[in-house]
């Protein structure tokens, strides 16, 4: 898949063979989400969801020191009543020297448009309840909360394919 450039970033989808560019970002990920560090087992996930077609992931690369910055990964859910494969956008990722620069924003999009592209009808997601920069970015680019919890919101938005 060929890049997106946007303010000297670009977005691209991460084949089998690259889930190291995107390793490092994923275990910050976790932290950020209270696991414990651990590279080796980061890098070996992502691995086996790639190499078995189980997730889509796109990375942001800073176009000026080649650095991955951020990434989104998708998984597939199938809807026996819509006949399609939609998609949760389960993990998203900036690093801290990137955020609020629209590479969230450029990601999730970039992951719209690869799940309208494919035939899905929605794109679903969790995020924490505080976790309010992440709320405020689904709830600008058209997701809708749907319905309360206590530990993580369900967001979910639908797409005209």
């Amino acid at each position: 898949m060929t890049g997106l450039i946007v303010n000297n970033i670009t977005i691209k989808q991460v084949g089998s063979a690259e889930a190291h560019l995107v390793a490092g970002l994923f275990n910050q990920y976790r932290i950020f989400y209270n696991q414990f560090s651990d590279i080796g087992m980061a890098k070996a996930f992502l691995d086996e969801r790639l190499q078995h077609n189980e997730s889509i992931i796109f990375v942001a690369i800073d176009h000026n020191t080649q650095q991955a910055v951020g990434f989104t990964q998708l998984y597939p859910k199938y809807s026996s009543v819509r006949l399609s494969k939609n998609w949760i956008l389960n993990d998203l990722y900036v690093d801290a020297d990137y955020r609020k620069q629209g590479i969230g924003e450029k990601l999730i999009k970039t992951a719209m448009d690869f799940a309208r592209a494919n035939g899905s009808t929605f794109v679903q997601l969790e995020t924490a309840v505080d976790n309010y920069d992440a709320q405020h970015l689904y709830e600008s680019i058209g997701f809708v909360k749907q319905g309360e919890e206590t530990e993580f919101f369900l967001y979910k938005i639908a797409l005209n394919a």
